[in-house]
């Protein structure tokens, strides 16, 4: 019998040993396991927080760029408005001139026909407000700007809006 035992011991004790094993891996393996798959989950979740902060960013960035350039095309359009302004107003200020111009000939050739000898006959400017001018400093430099004005071979004419004392021009001269 006691061979009977052997062959019901042995295999008992190698069941019990391997139960023992098994429980041991098992417990540390549910351990490992539970472990690697937080890793795991934790590792996505910080690869998706990054991407979502990566486009947050690059959403931003785009936005900025889209009002920089929406900055940038609306000034290019004002300056391109108050070009096409002054230029518009460039025009009919040189249509205006050309208009006064040939009304000045027109008068001047009714006159003629009237009779009349004129000595000259211009288009001039006249301010519709001056400017005191009562220190010699000033009076100076806008006398001497004036003469360089003139003076210069381009200059046609010269029409200033400016008035100085008679008592402070005879000091200058």
């Amino acid at each position: 019998m006691k061979k009977n035992y052997i062959y019901f011991l042995a295999p008992l004790v190698g069941l019990l040993i391997f139960g023992a094993v098994y429980w041991n891996f098992s417990k540390g393996l549910a351990a490992r396991e539970a472990a690697r798959i937080a890793a795991e989950k934790q590792k996505k979740e910080d690869k998706l927080r990054k991407q979502a902060r990566d486009n947050e960013q690059a959403i931003k960035e785009a936005l900025a760029a889209q009002a920089k350039r929406k900055a940038e095309r609306e000034a290019k359009e004002a300056k391109d408005k108050a070009d096409k302004e002054a230029r518009a107003l460039a025009v009919e200020a040189r249509d205006k001139a050309d208009r006064d111009a040939r009304k000045l000939t027109q008068q001047v050739e009714r006159l003629e026909k009237a009779g009349v000898k004129t000595l000259e006959a211009s288009v001039s400017r006249i301010p519709q407000n001056t400017v005191e001018v009562t220190e010699e400093k000033p009076a100076k430099a806008l006398l001497k700007l004036l003469e360089s004005l003139e003076d210069h071979d381009d200059v046609q004419s010269v029409h200033a809006n400016f008035d100085i004392d008679d008592e402070l021009m005879e000091r200058l001269s």
